[in-house]
């Protein structure tokens, strides 16, 4: 069985209390961590400033490490996404997905690192003096990553992070450790200093307070839940913070949809990959009355279609979700709907850490299944009657991460992107479309900041101004 310690100064340190990490198939003991404490984490803080502070990266030096990575990455593809099958429950499907795209965030945060640049400065009333900016590192940064995509989600920090010259403190999900740790040995194999990419694993509600106590931290970059992030935002400080919090997304289907069997199968499939543990999955759907009947028919039938994995064949469509906990948390909202007079058009059942993909009908938006994030496999269908109220139904909530659109109406489209209270509005497909290259990053408790490596390394670094009078 691997046990994984503390990755700081390039070794592992095997230190504190021992943490079991799970099978999510079978609740069975996978790997061992152990959990930091305050010393180890101050040592592994310390050692990333003196790195920054004695070693300076070319953007060429970072680029290579970096695009070494993700080759080493392309070449083991199939044991990491192994890894994720095993302690993130996904499906064999969904890891490989997960790990390729994970590859292509990498070659993107490479590639920027050779464009990071200031720019000119007008100075209209001065004859001898000109002005220019210049970009420069944060320091150190502290990337605390989710379970639910832990390898992709991860490199959107520690890619970018490095790219811009930073040394980062990495702090993976406890039930999801193990693939962080195989990408601190992987960046070493690649050329990266000692140093300059550190990891401490523990629970965050013990760890994460050593990592926002200590003032040598410049900047923190969290994915996770709106409560944890609103912790983060209250004891950092003025110091820079990034967080891609929670959604519960909503999409909207309108009579005017130019193909209703296409916009089905988005919603379906894209509402219950990775057993709908994602920020922007599918998860309240608003259907014009002229269509509902239709539309509810279908995904029904896309429904029946799926199938749930299992610890002998992770190579259909549905994984287990994190945790039994969490399975019986999201059936007790499933429960907690039907005694509020929601129907169950399918699935609805629970066995061990697997939730059926669930549909539900006749819910309205006090339900906890529509007006709070789910995180399970669970999507809730609703009619409409006039396109402005689906919008303003699809805004009556705290959150406001990605929204998914269809109509083939141009005036409806323009009103959509100027009217939904959203980070992206996406347009003729779900709110689970992300592309890693592009800005992501949500509006109200969804959070603060953007992804996307060009935008990450942008958030991930100072602009200083330099005045020459010459």
């Amino acid at each position: 069985m691997q046990t994984y310690g503390h990755f700081i100064n390039g070794q592992w340190i095997l230190s504190g209390e021992v943490i079991p990490v799970i099978n999510k198939y079978t609740n069975e003991n996978y790997a061992m961590i152990h959990e930091a404490n305050g010393e180890t984490v101050a040592k592994a803080i310390e050692v990333a400033k003196k790195t920054i502070e004695r070693v300076e990266l070319t953007a060429t030096e970072r680029y290579e490490i970096i695009m070494n990575a993700s080759k080493i990455i392309e070449q083991r593809k199939s044991e990491l996404a192994n890894i994720l099958v095993i302690e993130a429950g996904k499906s064999k499907k969904d890891a490989l997905m997960e790990i390729e795209r994970g590859i292509q965030t990498l070659i993107a945060s490479g590639e920027e690192a050779k464009k990071l640049a200031g720019h000119g400065v007008a100075l209209p009333n001065e004859h001898s003096k000109m002005a220019f900016t210049v970009r420069v590192p944060v320091g150190v940064i502290v990337a605390i990553t989710p379970f639910n995509f832990p390898f992709n989600l991860t490199v959107h920090k520690i890619g970018p992070a490095l790219a811009a010259g930073n040394a980062v403190v990495l702090k993976p999900a406890e039930v999801t450790p193990i693939i962080a740790c195989k990408l601190a040995e992987i960046f070493k194999e690649a050329g990266l200093p000692d140093g300059f990419l550190n990891l401490v694993n523990g629970r965050g509600s013990i760890v994460g307070d050593y990592l926002l106590e200590n003032p040598n931290v410049g900047m923190y970059t969290f994915t996770g839940s709106p409560k944890v992030g609103q912790y983060i935002k209250s004891k950092s400080g003025i110091r820079k913070v990034t967080l891609e919090l929670g959604n519960n997304s909503p999409n909207i289907v309108h009579e005017d949809v130019a193909d209703i069997e296409k916009a089905v199968n988005l919603c379906v499939t894209r509402g219950f990959s990775n057993a709908g543990q994602a920020c922007i999955s599918v998860q309240r759907i608003y259907v014009h009355e002229n269509i509902y009947e239709r539309f509810v028919e279908l995904a029904v039938q896309q429904v029946q279609q799926l199938q749930l994995c299992s610890a002998e064949n992770a190579d259909a469509d549905i994984g287990p979700v994190i945790s039994e906990r969490e399975a019986m948390r999201i059936e007790s909202w499933i429960d907690e709907a039907k005694t509020q007079g929601a129907k169950v058009a399918i699935g609805g059942s629970r066995r061990g850490n697997f939730v059926e993909p669930t549909l539900l009908i006749d819910v309205d938006d006090t339900m906890k299944v529509v007006c709070e994030e789910v995180f399970g496999p669970v999507i809730s269908i609703q009619k409409y009657a006039s396109f402005s109220e689906a919008i303003e139904r699809a805004n009556n909530t705290t959150m406001g991460l990605q929204v998914g659109v269809f109509t083939s109406n141009i005036r409806n489209i323009m009103y959509s992107t100027k009217k939904l209270q959203f980070g992206g509005v996406i347009i003729n497909n779900v709110s689970t479309y992300r592309e890693d290259l592009m800005p992501y990053g949500g509006v109200k408790n969804s959070g603060v900041g953007k992804e996307g490596p060009a935008y990450a390394i942008q958030e991930m670094s100072e602009e200083k101004l330099i005045v020459l009078d010459y």
